[in-house]
This record gives C-alpha cells, structure tokens and sequence, in this order.
C-alpha cells in the first residue's frame, strides 16, 4: 500500500512509510509480527475519534492489527468507540466491565486475556502515548530478540513533557527511583518502570500471576512475569488531547499498596516485612502506656491495655500493606479477634518459653530473651497467615469464581471493523 502522508499529529514526525521502512528494516522477518493494541479507558470519549484515526494513520498496511478497548466507564465512550470504529481499517473490540476490578492494571489484564496477536502494545486511550510509535516498539522487539521494550520518557531523545507541572515530574521520578531500589533485578535495564507504553510479547505474560492494583500495570507485569531480554525506544510525552488526568493523591496511595504488595510476594518477604510491622507497633504502645500510668492506672494493667493499642496498630498496618488481597473471605471483626489473640497469645507463651531455656537448657537470660522472641515471632507470623489470612476452603472459592462469572457475563463485547485495504 503507497499512501502521501504528512508528519503525524502527535508532533513526533514520524509516517506510515519510514515507519514500514523501519518495520521491514528490522528483524528480517518475510512477514511481521500481529498486535493487539490494548487500551484500557475510563470516560475518554472526546479522545476516541482522534485516537483511532491516528492508529490508522500510523500503523502499516503491512502490520497485521487489533484494537481492543477495556471501559470502566460511565458516559458514552462505548457508544463513541462503536461508532467510529466503523471506519477503520481493522478490528475492534470494545469490553465493559461493570465492575472495574484492579483499576486500569485490571482492564489492562483483561485485554491481554482477549489478545489474539503474538505482541501486545499497551497504550493510554489520552494521546499522551504516540500511536505512531507502535510499529518500533514492535519491531524493536523482534530486532533484539526481546521479550518487553519500553517506551521511555528518559532515554536521550525521550521528554516527560507533557507532565503537568513540577509536582508531577517530581512525583514520577520519586516513585521511578523508588520501584528501580525496590527491584533491581526485575527492573534492570528499564529506565521508565513508571511508563504506561509499552510492547510484550503475548508468551512472556502469565495473565493468571498478575495481581494488579492501579495505574502501574507495567511495573505489575515486570515482576511478576519477568519477561526475558527488555529493550527501549525513547519517546515525548505528549499533552492530552481532551478531558483532564486521572493522577490523584489516592491513586499515588494504591500505588505505595502496590509497592508493598510486590515486595511482599514471596513467604521470606512477608515474614520481614511483618517484623518490621511489628517494630512500628512499639510507638503506640508506649505511647498508650504513658498516657495510662499518667492518669494514675497501675503500671500492669496500664501495660496490658496498652499491648491492644500495639496489636490494633499493627492490624491496620497488615491489613492495609501486606495482606490486603486476603481479607476478602473474613468479616472484619473476626480477623480482629483472631488476630488479636493470636498477638497475646505470644506474651503468655514467650514467658515460660524461656523460663524453660533458663532452667533446663541453662542458657543465660539475654539469649534465652532472644530465641524466645524468635521463636514466638515465627509462630506468630504462621498462624497469622494460617488462621487469619489463610483463604477457607469452599465457600470462598465458590463466591469468587461466582462473582467472576457474573461479571463475565455482564461484559459485552462489540467487534467490528473490515479488512485492510490495498491499493
């Protein structure tokens, strides 16, 4: 297909037949790669039109493609994507979801479950992202052989330009330098982990391991997944077409949740970060006592009231940061009260534990102290998993897949488009 074309709209400069060129120029391929262009939207209905008419615009003819578009929202977009869809040169599929599990990262999941292609794209529905970047992140891909490459705002030629404002770039490199430390193993050789355009092979994405909460369904997918060799393209993020940014000071939390989720993954970082859960517990705890035996309570029942504000603390924390994806299959209250006996329980078994390494196994009283608080810690840690977290067997997987298939059933789906023509 031979087409005049001027410079895109995103500002770039980039067209359909140097994008060709550079799709044919790669990997050597005597056909090139499918891909499905996943974009997850919540009320973007003004950017629709535009956005399909640049995908059709960029994409080469030569490019077998895909659209498909996973709605949270609650205006006319699905409306708006039928409609305009009907002019394209390829396939699309809207998917609603009445209820919009994981926020974008969810409806990102969903798409990669619905892609037919061997490449997937994940892009904005905004026009923050360049449509006419998508031939070179996939053929970058089948270039370098690579399992993810990236569009990255920090590459030389890259511009976070259209972050509106200092607080936001300052905010976009905090939480990028605090994922990079956080993992540098699953993130080496990505230098925009923050970034919502991206390219992944369809092989490489265990859709069931993915857990995602919020925005950073990239951050999700690299360590979770650990997708093989990742590469990078730079790119200039662009201002939204229309409507206004869904970044807000909640999602900025969920995302600091989603941090401490990943960290969290494996027993071993549960179990540290428990410990560490506990120290916090200290600060309330001494405080309570200070304000009790301040207002003339004996110091011993002072002590043990001031023990639940410790335990409470740390039950919100742990409720909060660590086991926040399990507290479905309890009500509250008895996770409360599981917890909290679980948590004195440790105080009545610690003392004759070492009154036992003491007496019998004479050991001295600080190391006695010591393996004492090991021990109970563990203990403590297990039955916290086992009898407060531990999902229960039956109900609870029969309400979820339940659930899952009400809301499977509520999704509707709407495909059209034609074959691309040629001339």
């Amino acid at each position: 297909m031979t087409s005049h074309h001027t410079p895109s709209a995103d500002g770039l400069g980039y067209s359909p037949g140097a994008l060709e060129d550079t799709l044919g120029e790669t990997a050597g391929l005597a056909e090139p790669a499918a891909v499905t262009v996943v974009i997850p939207t919540f009320n973007e209905s003004a950017n629709i039109r535009e956005l399909l008419h640049r995908l059709t615009d960029s994409v080469p003819a030569r490019l077998p493609c895909e659209v498909v578009f996973v709605d949270d929202s609650f205006d006319d977009t699905p409306a708006v994507i039928a409609e305009a869809a009907q002019d394209c040169p390829f396939p699309v599929t809207v998917i609603h979801r009445d209820v919009p599990d994981g926020g974008l990262g969810g409806a990102v999941v969903e798409g990669i479950k619905a892609a037919g292609s061997g490449w997937i794209v994940v892009m904005d529905a905004d026009l923050q992202h360049p449509p006419s970047l998508i031939p070179e992140l996939v053929a970058t891909g089948e270039k370098e052989s690579a399992d993810l490459v990236v569009a990255s705002r920090y590459l030389p030629g890259g511009s976070r330009a259209g972050l509106a404002g200092g607080y936001r770039v300052a905010v976009s490199r905090g939480a990028t330098w605090l994922a990079k430390g956080l993992f540098p193993r699953a993130l080496r050789g990505i230098s925009d982990p923050m970034s919502g355009f991206f390219a992944i092979r369809r092989s490489a994405v265990a859709a069931e391991a993915l857990k995602p909460l919020g925005y950073k369904i990239l951050l999700e997918l690299a360590v979770r997944c650990r997708p093989g060799e990742a590469a990078e393209v730079p790119f200039a993020f662009q201002d939204r077409f229309a409507g206004e940014s869904k970044s807000t000071a909640r999602e900025g939390l969920r995302f600091l949740r989603h941090l401490a989720g990943l960290r969290s993954a494996s027993p071993f970082a549960r179990m540290a970060a428990f410990g560490l859960i506990g120290l916090t517990g200290f600060v309330p705890n001494l405080l309570a006592l200070h304000a009790l035996v301040t207002a003339g309570l004996h110091y011993l029942p002072a002590e043990i009231i001031a023990n639940q504000a410790g335990v409470l603390w740390n039950f919100a924390l742990i409720e909060l940061l660590l086991f926040r994806d399990r507290r479905h299959h309890r009500h509250w209250a008895d996770r409360v009260g599981r917890f909290a006996l679980l948590a004195n329980a440790d105080l009545v078994l610690r003392i004759p534990l070492i009154a036992l390494l003491v007496g019998q196994f004479r050991l001295a009283v600080l190391p006695a102290t010591t393996l004492a608080l090991l021990t109970t810690f563990v203990l403590r840690f297990a039955g916290t998993e086992a009898l407060v977290y531990l999902p229960r067997r039956g109900g609870t997987a029969r309400s979820r897949t339940a659930r899952s298939r009400t809301a499977r059933s509520r999704t509707a789906r709407s495909r059209t488009g034609t074959a691309r023509s040629t001339s």
